[in-house]
């Protein structure tokens, strides 16, 4: 048997968190009955600077329980360093950690498929979202967008994976060595190289509370994502200066043909056009190349991702 700490970060999630919490200790307690986790195994609840009473249930079920573990950030860090810090919290104390966000989307009745999978010998296994109905076409639309231009631009992940996975203690840190300030766990994690295997589910509705991600935070995330795994971005914009230069020299030739041939050159409204699509390129391609500077500029300032300002911790552990 192996101990099990399942991660859960969370922010603003006083509506849904109780019951969370009672569906997660479900699982721990009939893994345990099968004789698959021992009974030392519990929950990691990183409160992520939540405005609302997120870190009081947290403390509630701390007190009442010996298996509800909390860590809170002193400020709101963002949904991966949360999930950092929670894998920061477990790597010491566990065997195999899973994460999960709060919002109970996600099919905890897989986690005991991901365990047996560890016991086959794999180090990470990865939940799946194989059906995705509950989201509205808007949603899903966006999300396959989102996957196939991650794979587009360089950046490796599994389709339809959000957070949602088992990872050994020894994945757990491999992933803690990686320092960066700007991270995407989606892509790195694939990057370890471990032995990996999926299990797949269907995503649910939110059972309370409201999404955390609307299209703002979702756009940010995918670019963030992208940024910082891939400088493919760049290349792209290497090549379209190519393309516009060949192009220019298209159009030069033009020009003195049209002179030689006597011909009368008009349309200045499509040269004012021709001018402020150069510049709206060079600026948009200067704007992607700042990001890329800005994001270097934050990673030499080597600022903690997170700051833990409590932890509700047991001896035993």
């Amino acid at each position: 048997m192996r101990k099990l700490l399942i991660v859960v970060p969370c922010y603003n999630e006083q509506e849904v968190l109780p019951q969370t919490i009672e569906k997660l200790s479900d699982v721990l307690n009939d893994l345990f009955k099968k004789g698959k986790i021992t009974n030392d195994s519990g929950l990691v609840l990183v409160n992520d600077g939540s405005r609302d009473k997120t870190w009081d249930i947290i403390k509630e079920h701390h007190d009442k329980t010996n298996y509800v573990f909390g860590v809170n950030l002193g400020n709101n860090a963002g949904h991966q360093n949360a999930l950092l810090a929670g894998l920061e919290y477990a790597q010491d104390k566990s065997d195999i950690t899973v994460t999960i966000d709060a919002d109970l989307q996600d099919d905890t009745s897989v986690i005991e498929q991901m365990i047996d999978k560890y016991n086959d010998g794999f180090e990470v296994v990865y939940g799946v979202r194989n059906d995705r109905k509950t989201d509205s076409f808007f949603k899903r639309f966006t999300a396959g967008v989102f996957y196939k231009l991650m794979s587009f631009l360089g950046a490796k992940t599994v389709d339809n994976h959000a957070d949602f996975r088992l990872m050994s203690n020894t994945a757990v840190k491999a992933l803690m060595q990686y320092k960066e300030r700007n991270i995407f766990l989606r892509g790195i994690v694939t990057r370890l190289g471990f032995k990996s295997d999926s299990v797949y589910y269907a995503r649910k509705e939110r059972t309370a509370g409201e999404t955390k991600y609307p299209l703002r935070k979702m756009l940010s995330f995918a670019w963030e994502g992208i940024t910082s795994l891939s400088i493919k971005p760049i290349k792209l914009i290497m090549f379209l200066g190519l393309v516009i230069m060949i192009c220019s020299i298209i159009a030069l030739a033009y020009v003195l043909i049209s002179y030689f041939l006597n011909e009368t050159n008009r349309g200045w409204a499509s040269l004012m056009i021709s001018i402020w699509f150069l510049g709206g390129v060079q600026l948009f391609s200067i704007g992607i190349v700042g990001q890329y500077v800005g994001k270097t500029y934050i990673e030499t300032k080597e600022r903690p991702r997170f700051y833990v300002s409590e932890i509700l911790d047991y001896e035993k552990v």
